[in-house]
């Protein structure tokens, strides 16, 4: 019985590596842990190096969230430093919940995951250190300052793929 039991569980692991080795749009794939809790001065920072400046890439970010997130959207400041020194800010604002107020994003337990757009064809436009930072900017209504803490969120990442 154990013998079996054995086999099975091997079996299971090389399937699963087999699924994750087949990601070959997949060119940067990173995430940070957050612990729950997202503060208004974390700054998720992510570093690559680019060498490829002639190919469009598409550009994610990715939102690991459980039952705790207490608001239906997500605003973050996205900035891209570039290696020419030259720097890109954009703020952006994803939906994250459904109208019933249940979590949009992928999972089958409480924590879903979103895989959201950052760029779309974006092309580097030269070889070398790229640096994404992002930073929640999360406001309740009403309020002029920004959500000091933002609940529910596990992990924060950044993912690169290349176009088919």
């Amino acid at each position: 019985m154990v013998l079996k039991r054995s086999k099975v569980v091997w079996l299971f692991l090389v399937v699963i590596i087999l699924f994750i080795s087949c990601d070959e749009e997949r060119v940067f794939d990173e995430y940070k842990a957050l612990n729950g809790k997202w503060k208004k001065e974390d700054v998720i920072r992510f570093t690559f190096d680019q060498n490829d400046t002639i190919n469009p890439y598409n550009l994610f970010l990715s939102i690991r969230n459980n039952n705790e997130y207490p608001f239906n959207n997500l605003f973050v400041t996205v900035t891209l430093k570039q290696p020419d020194s030259l720097v890109k800010i954009d703020t952006l604002e994803y939906a994250m919940a459904n109208p019933d107020g249940s979590l949009m994003g992928e999972g089958f337990s409480d924590i879903k995951e979103s895989k959201l757009w950052y760029q779309e064809n974006f092309v580097f436009k030269q070889k070398g250190n790229y640096t994404i930072e992002i930073q929640q900017a999360l406001r309740e209504t009403g309020s002029v300052l920004g959500v000091e803490e933002l609940n529910g969120v596990t992990d924060v990442g950044f993912r690169i793929e290349k176009t088919k």
